[in-house]
């Protein structure tokens, strides 16, 4: 007897689970963003929220949950019931969080509902610069080591790295110098301060439109509408064509271990909202890519930024915890 009533007991909540995933959502949801208000992350999150609340058919809760580089909003989501009624709208630093012995927990825990878009880099000079196309600036550098001037923001940022990619795939041997982000770097290069600088497309856009600097080459595999005239860099550098596509990336995270059903409605939802109008305009005016994929395809993504990141990272010194011992292979 007790036995039957243990397994009717099993049985029931089996049922139960089964009836709230195929009646997902009844009630509100709750987007955790991972960063502050008016950011970028919390820009891309807000402005695809509106669609997929109307996709999905109730209303999404916005919470920003900044600290920690992204570890706290993560963590929270991550401790929260695997039913899809609280999700991460997160970006790439959980990807990196391993390596730079800030957190055990990355995207591996959890499922890619959906990569929204990405950001793109680009290569500029001041619009009087001697360099006219990047294969004039990877000659000058070849010529004079280590002598030219490269506007930077340190180690793990983004000109930085770009700057390793490079250096992964030609001789690049420059003199990074750090200012305190992109604005001000992009400002000493307008002075003259600096030859050339990674940035970017949503931080250097104006200044391009302006007639102040210019681009040399988008760090990605084609040309972008942003910026029709600028060549892609692997015409220059075909090695950098292993690397890409690589940039800040924004998506919708659950829990792995969130029921399949449920998964499927929120990818169905967040694939609806980011063919938005409005959403791919903002995108394309911040200087982004809609990428709008998920599941296995997003997840080769995650993996493939993830090992060329933290690899560049962790040649350059800056990393506290080898790739390696993270079971993270070189791309």
């Amino acid at each position: 007897m007790i036995r039957n009533i243990l397994g009717a007991t099993i049985a029931l909540a089996m049922t139960a689970g089964t009836v709230t995933a195929s009646e997902y959502p009844d009630r509100e949801v709750l987007g955790v963003v991972m960063w502050g208000a008016g950011g970028a992350t919390d820009t891309v999150a807000r402005a695809v929220n509106a669609a997929a609340e109307t996709a999905l058919g109730k209303s999404i809760v916005v919470l920003n949950k900044s600290g920690g580089a992204g570890a706290i909003s993560t963590a929270y989501v991550n401790t929260a019931p695997a039913d899809g009624y609280t999700f991460l709208y997160g970006a790439e630093n959980p990807q990196l969080h391993g390596v730079m012995g800030v957190s055990k927990l990355d995207y591996n825990s959890f499922y890619p509902v959906n990569i929204l878009g990405r950001g793109i880099g680009v290569i500029v000079v001041r619009a009087d610069s001697k360099y006219k196309s990047m294969e004039d600036l990877m000659a000058d550098v070849k010529a004079n080591p280590g002598a030219i001037k490269m506007g930077g923001t340190g180690p793990g940022g983004l000109p930085n790295t770009i700057a390793s990619l490079i250096g992964n795939s030609a001789p690049f041997d420059i003199n990074a110098i750090p200012f305190g982000g992109e604005g001000p770097g992009l400002t000493a290069l307008q002075g003259g301060e600096v030859a050339f600088m990674p940035a970017g497309i949503s931080a250097a856009a104006e200044h391009i439109k302006a007639g102040r600097l210019r681009a040399l080459a988008v760090v990605n595999k084609s040309t972008v509408p942003q910026l029709p005239g600028a060549p892609a860099i692997t015409d220059a550098l075909p090695g950098m064509a292993k690397f890409l596509p690589w940039g800040p990336f924004y998506g919708v995270f659950v829990r792995k271990d969130t029921p399949d059903e449920v998964k499927a409605k929120m990818v169905a939802a967040f694939k609806t909202a980011a063919e938005d109008e409005g959403f791919k305009t903002l995108m394309t005016n911040r200087g982004n890519v809609v990428m709008n994929i998920s599941g296995d395809e997003a997840d080769a993504f995650l993996k493939q930024w993830q090992r060329v990141t933290t690899w560049v990272l962790h040649d350059t010194g800056a990393t506290k915890v080898s790739p390696e011992d993270l079971g993270i292979m070189r791309p």
